[in-house]
């Protein structure tokens, strides 16, 4: 019997937001988080981060409907980015007051440091830094396959009071 190709991706290519003013969102993502547009196509807008490479599209539709963005409806729930360390997550909090962006403090939490802050459309985004828990994690994952009962045994010893699946 041929064994079957695992298929897979690569990495994320982009992502891309739904907005209701193009121009208050332009200056938003350029003057915040120093994204460069590339490309305007009347509809859109593509800019790319210079450090990371990463693709941002925001897109006014025509006949688009709704109001601002909230994770409690079905579809995306928020969008992270990642930071260096905690400490450079402090440094975006001056920034974002700075700026005048909203956002929640910082939050230690059981796999990283994470902060929490919104654009013009209040579409959630976030910065993220790893802990030693989650280096720790990732490094586990990339030495090889993990399995659930590893994951389990992980969650267990490190004393993580993560939720539980509900029974389907």
């Amino acid at each position: 019997m041929a064994s079957k190709l695992m298929v897979t991706f690569v990495g994320v290519d982009h992502v891309s937001f739904t907005v209701t003013d193009l121009d208050a969102s332009q200056h938003f993502y350029s003057g915040v988080l120093d994204f460069l547009m590339v490309l305007d196509v009347g509809y859109g807008r593509i800019f790319m981060h210079p450090e990371t490479g990463f693709t941002l599209s925001l897109m006014k539709h025509d006949g688009a409907h709704g109001g601002r963005f909230t994770e409690l409806a079905t579809g995306l729930d928020h969008l992270g980015l990642t930071a260096g360390s905690r400490e450079d997550l402090e440094e975006w909090e001056h920034r974002f007051d700075e700026l005048g962006v909203t956002y929640t403090p910082i939050r230690d939490m059981e796999f990283g440091y994470h902060l929490n802050f919104r654009d013009p459309d209040n579409i959630a985004l976030e910065l993220s830094a790893p802990n030693q828990l989650l280096l720790a994690a990732k490094q586990a994952l990339a030495d090889g396959r993990v399995s659930e009962s590893d994951i389990s045994a992980f969650v267990e010893d490190n004393n993580l009071d993560l939720p539980k699946p509900e029974d389907g």
